[in-house]
């Protein structure tokens, strides 16, 4: 199963998920939503994940998704390059095997894994590189799943968390627009993409928003003292008390094809 995988030139990793996921890892753990229950259960299914199976979760951050491929009774894999983030993944999902790795170089033997899945991460590393590793480690004919959260643009909190976090943006990669899915239907081992929407809500204090808004890569780099007059815009949106915040969550499959 485990072995040297390929090798080649060093793996570049953007900035802001070296410095950005490094340093808000703790705030990502407690702040970010997880994944809706019948969203994962679809992906599960196509991936026909359960014992007997191995599944490489990649880029799995602190295990949001990681801990819910866990109940399936696969062998589950771990692959998260930033420290900080997998040593929360590493108190969160004990059971799992967590490992410092990239998508583009897995320590995994050729046609040894069953699945790979990527949560909320894609887009970071969508790259023929990393498809052809994936291809690489993948038996024939089994899928390549994948998972994002998406903020519900008919949400009125979320239209305004959108005005406030959109402006801070640089040149971080992002899943929405989909360029992502260009490289994949381009790429010559993967077939045609299956996908679901599922809804998904997340309840915030004011507190948890700001925590929330701040564990985002491109305002977790920012200076401090713009960290909290964002953290403080933030928490205004909510006001007192709890809101519920809606998501759209899409869930992906494809199959590896030769």
């Amino acid at each position: 199963m485990r072995g040297a995988g390929r090798s080649g030139e060093a793996v570049s990793v953007h900035p802001s998920v070296l410095r950005g996921f490094g340093d808000a890892a703790e705030r990502y753990e407690r702040a970010r939503p997880d994944y809706p229950t019948e969203g994962v259960a679809w992906l599960v299914e196509r991936l026909e994940l359960g014992p007997g199976r191995t599944v490489v979760d990649l880029a799995a951050g602190t295990g949001k998704l990681t801990r819910m491929l866990v109940p399936t009774g696969a062998r589950v894999f771990a692959v998260e390059p930033v420290d900080g983030m997998r040593a929360q993944l590493e108190q969160a999902v004990p059971a799992v095997e967590a490992l410092s790795a990239y998508a583009e170089r897995m320590p995994f033997v050729d046609e040894s894994v069953d699945a790979v899945t990527a949560a909320q991460a894609f887009h970071w590393f969508a790259t023929d590189e990393a498809l052809d590793e994936i291809a690489r480690v993948l038996r024939p004919g089994r899928r390549l799943g994948l998972i994002w959260n998406t903020r519900d643009p008919g949400d009125e909190l979320q239209h305004r968390i959108t005005e406030l976090i959109e402006p801070l943006r640089t040149d971080e990669q992002t899943h929405v627009g989909e360029h992502w899915r260009e490289v994949v239907e381009a790429h010559p081992r993967f077939g045609a993409i299956e996908g679901r929407d599922f809804p998904h809500e997340q309840v915030v204090t004011p507190d948890g928003l700001a925590e929330r808004v701040l564990s985002i890569s491109f305002v977790a780099v920012l200076p401090a003292e713009r960290q909290e007059e964002v953290a403080e815009r933030a928490r205004a949106l909510v006001g007192s008390g709890e809101r519920r915040v809606r998501y759209v969550t899409t869930a992906y499959a494809t199959a590896r094809v030769d």
